[in-house]
């Protein structure tokens, strides 16, 4: 994660809060550095920036649900590493639905976001 990329995302989602880009207003308030926006972290997540597309082929159709919860702070400098495991399958009429544990641990291995996602699959 680099600054480049905290303020990209801050361009895109028009998110202005100073504690995202200035430093001498996230120390005031008992940050280390600026924090890189939650949404942002929670992109890491998204089934393109995992390996699962490689795994389940052509098969997607939905992105059916989310949830996350946010157990850490992720400044500029950090390096994520997210991961989906899949934890439910429930088949359908022709589609399936797949549910994955999400996680995004930095580089010293703590947990930063941890949630859960359900997909729509083709049978």
């Amino acid at each position: 994660m680099t600054d480049a990329h905290a303020a990209a995302f801050q361009t895109v989602s028009a998110d202005n809060h100073p504690i995202h880009y200035d430093q001498v207003y996230a120390r005031a308030h008992g940050h280390a550095a600026p924090v890189v926006h939650g949404l942002q972290v929670l992109a890491f997540t998204a089934p393109g920036a995992t390996l699962f597309p490689q795994y389940i082929g052509d098969v997607f159709v939905a992105f059916a649900g989310l949830s996350a919860e946010f157990h850490r702070e992720v400044h500029a400098g950090d390096t994520l590493y997210p991961s989906l495991t899949i934890i439910g399958l429930e088949p359908g009429d022709g589609t399936g639905v797949v549910t994955a544990r999400a996680a995004v641990h930095n580089q010293r291995g703590e947990l930063v976001l941890s949630g859960e996602h359900r997909y729509v699959l083709k049978l």
